[in-house]
């Protein structure tokens, strides 16, 4: 796991916190998550620098001197660098919901918080309309890599990551780790998921096919799945595609494609669930094949969709 840099001249240093992170590790928490929680604290502990707040004197006011702290622009990252740009209600409140899962491991260890974890408000979200690209438009976007990649194998290898992710529904973390030992001859993969949670998904013919056609002329020793061309016979068997390089592809065809509406690789989940649910699939069975552990969660595909809104105006509406 990378070690965020630890600054010298640092006036407050959150107590515990190399204790915390340990405890989240012992908890099975995933590397990348343990990453985060470390990141979100030490952006805490910057802004108490800079603020010259003392953790022993934090109260609500210092907390809403965060949350005002946090939507500036001039904010300083983890690594006390100041940002770029704002951050969303979103990112805001991950930031908090980490915060307070310290501050509970701190009551958890018996030690005197100066505040307590339901002091931490989370900030008010704003509501968007989610933008799913039309069927056509996901359907070129996923046919593309073969035509707009100079390199062949590059361009089977990408058409079957972007297959495989809209044929399965599963999270871009999920796909970079995939083994090819999770894959059964059906077409069945095992995924072990956010939170540890484990389930299946399911390849449809037209990727089996698309999955078929990389795997012929990208031999590698690599356990995973999907790998990079640059030191394929390397004989590293921890070989794997980056998501930062999935994701600028992504965005470079629906660029060269005039796709208007952005399109990441959750927007391929998103348009997986939302077409699925245009289609009649149960919302239940869609819960299940994207690993939500509420139907909440899933139903806002169903409900997000226009076509659902448009069908349920026509079916009844009085006046209809």
């Amino acid at each position: 796991m990378p070690k965020l840099n630890k600054s010298t001249t640092s006036l407050t240093t959150l107590p515990m916190s190399d204790d915390f992170l340990l405890y989240l590790q012992t908890n099975n928490y995933s590397p990348e998550t343990v990453y985060n929680y470390e990141r979100d604290v030490k952006t805490f502990e910057n802004f108490l620098n800079e603020s010259k707040i003392k953790f022993s004197k934090l109260d609500k006011k210092s907390i809403i001197n965060y949350k005002a702290y946090l939507s500036s622009i001039d904010r300083g990252t983890a690594q006390n660098v100041k940002g770029h740009t704002r951050l969303g209600s979103y990112s805001i409140n991950r930031i908090l919901s980490s915060l307070r899962t310290y501050f509970k491991y701190l009551i958890e260890m018996d030690y005197q918080s100066p505040l307590s974890p339901d002091s931490i408000k989370l900030v008010k979200t704003e509501r968007k309309h989610p933008k799913v690209a039309e069927f056509n438009e996901i359907v070129k976007l996923i046919e593309s890599p073969i035509k707009l990649e100079k390199n062949t194998k590059v361009g089977l290898r990408n058409r079957a990551m972007l297959e495989v992710l809209f044929a399965t529904g599963m999270r871009i973390s999920e796909l970079i780790n995939l083994k090819k030992s999770q894959i059964n001859e059906t077409g069945k993969i095992f995924i072990m998921g956010k939170g540890k949670k484990e389930r299946f998904v399911y390849l449809t013919p037209r990727s089996i096919k698309h999955l078929r056609n990389y795997l012929y002329d990208f031999s590698s020793s690599s356990d995973y799945l999907f790998v990079p061309l640059r030191g394929l016979n390397a004989g590293d068997k921890n070989k794997k595609i980056s998501p930062n390089y999935l994701q600028e592809r992504i965005k470079y065809y629906r660029e060269l494609l005039q796709i208007n509406i952005p399109i990441s690789a959750h927007s391929l989940r998103h348009a997986f669930a939302t077409y699925l649910a245009e289609e009649g699939a149960n919302p239940a069975a869609i819960q299940i094949l994207l690993g939500h552990e509420s139907l909440d969660t899933t139903t806002r595909y169903v409900h997000a969709s226009d076509r659902y809104a448009q069908e349920v105006h026509h079916k009844f509406h009085p006046l209809a």
